[in-house]
């Protein structure tokens, strides 16, 4: 299945009639091309205009600037290779949950690895607090559940830590170093509550001193984001801008800071693609501190095409996670273990016996205090697998009880 990731087709944006080629970041200058631009104001009314040349005459010349994209010229991924092997940074786009872009990105990280191996894989996914667990992982000092643990992707990330495996599997077996990106959360949710100006000095420190923030495409991407929360009419856009502002430029800022300290070494950037599109997220504020030669690759599903969204966009191939095995019970902390919250009905776990109150103590013989305990033990139990556990029932007239459960998981 990976394998196929280098015969997907590609489309250079920069194929379109009417635009030249320009690296993401470039893009922040010429987002609305003079042609797309005509289109949205053309109305489609015939009069005229007074400057001596009929409306429809002025809305054909318009027309016939408008870019035009070739879909029949598709590529390979190797066929964008050279260009993008000589490229500092290479900026690989996604959205979180979808298993076909992550093997897309892996794939890009394959086939440019192999060109030049002093690279480096820089992750929104991981926080910068943590990026001494990420190396010992990639050294081979700390296990997958160590690193997991250690980084708290259960608490900070969440999302199915499979998505992002294939791709860290590769780094720690080919040793290139994986980079923390993303600003603490803690961090960016003090801006949320007290916008940048009211971070004590300590807190603003942690965040870049120049941030940049005319940039009207990017603030326009981001209203149409806001729109869609909860709170959008409470009045907070002002501070939703700054918290993506925090991420952004601490992202960016976090890239350059590696790329001067390893001057031999190239990096390949994976974030979500609201990050990246258009160059306005990270891109252009990476360009800003350390001028680059870099390329934007998106995931067609995932956006708009529309001039200056990327360099190039990949059509992948749908791609989905093994299912997962279910116990069909829903977790809470406990003081001593994990305690159900709630059992499915007509799940793996009700059929077994479990019930409401129940502290998972032990899962396959493995010491459980988290929920993370719980995630990274069903990293790979697929429906069907049994697995075996300790269970404390405490009860108010029986006191408590120690019980053991095999049995096998369900499915989604």
């Amino acid at each position: 299945m990976i394998a196929k990731r280098s015969i997907l087709p590609i489309i250079a944006l920069s194929t379109a009639l009417s635009l030249t080629a320009c690296s993401a970041h470039d893009i922040t200058q010429r987002e609305m091309s003079g042609a797309t631009h005509a289109a949205a104001q053309h109305t489609g009314a015939v009069h005229n205009t007074g400057s001596g040349i009929p409306a429809e005459n002025q809305s054909e010349k318009r027309a016939g600037n408008y870019p035009v994209l070739d879909l029949t010229n598709k590529q390979a991924l190797e066929t964008i290779l050279p260009r993008l092997s000589r490229d500092r940074v290479v900026y690989v786009g996604e959205t979180h949950d979808r298993y076909d872009h992550h093997l897309n990105q892996l794939e890009v990280i394959r086939r440019l690895h192999r060109i030049k191996p002093d690279m480096a894989i820089g992750m929104e996914f991981f926080q910068q607090s943590f990026q001494s667990v990420l190396d010992d992982y990639i050294s081979g000092r700390i296990s997958e559940k160590e690193m997991l643990l250690g980084s708290e992707w259960y608490d900070r990330w969440r999302y199915d830590y499979r998505l992002y495996r294939p791709i860290m599997q590769y780094a720690r077996e080919h040793g290139i170093p994986v980079i923390a990106l993303n600003v603490a959360r803690e961090l960016t949710d003090r801006v949320s509550k007290v916008g940048i100006d009211g971070l004590t000095q300590a807190e603003r420190a942690q965040i870049p001193p120049e941030i940049e923030t005319g940039n009207a495409r990017y603030r326009l991407r981001i209203q149409e984001v806001y729109r869609t929360h909860p709170h959008a009419d409470n009045g907070g856009f002002e501070r939703f801008l700054e918290v993506q502002l925090a991420w952004d430029e601490g992202m960016a800022e976090r890239v350059v800071r590696y790329l001067r300290e390893h001057p031999d070494r190239t990096m390949v950037v994976l974030a979500g693609s609201g990050h990246l599109m258009y160059g306005t997220g990270i891109p252009d504020r990476v360009q800003r501190r350390l001028p680059v030669a870099a390329h934007l690759l998106l995931p067609a599903d995932s956006i708009v095409l529309h001039p200056g969204i990327a360099d190039f966009v990949v059509f992948t191939e749908p791609a989905e996670l093994p299912r997962a095995g279910l116990m069909g019970v829903l977790l809470d902390q406990a003081e001593q273990g994990v305690r159900v919250s709630s059992v499915v009905s007509g799940s793996a776990a009700e059929q077994a016996g479990m019930e409401e109150g129940d502290i998972i103590q032990r899962l396959n013989g493995e010491t459980v205090n988290s929920t993370a305990d719980i995630k990274i033990g069903m990293l790979d139990q697929s429906p069907g697998a049994a697995v075996e556990l300790q269970v404390l029932r405490k009860r108010l007239v029986l006191g408590e009880k120690l019980l053991q459960f095999e049995f096998a998981l369900g499915g989604d």
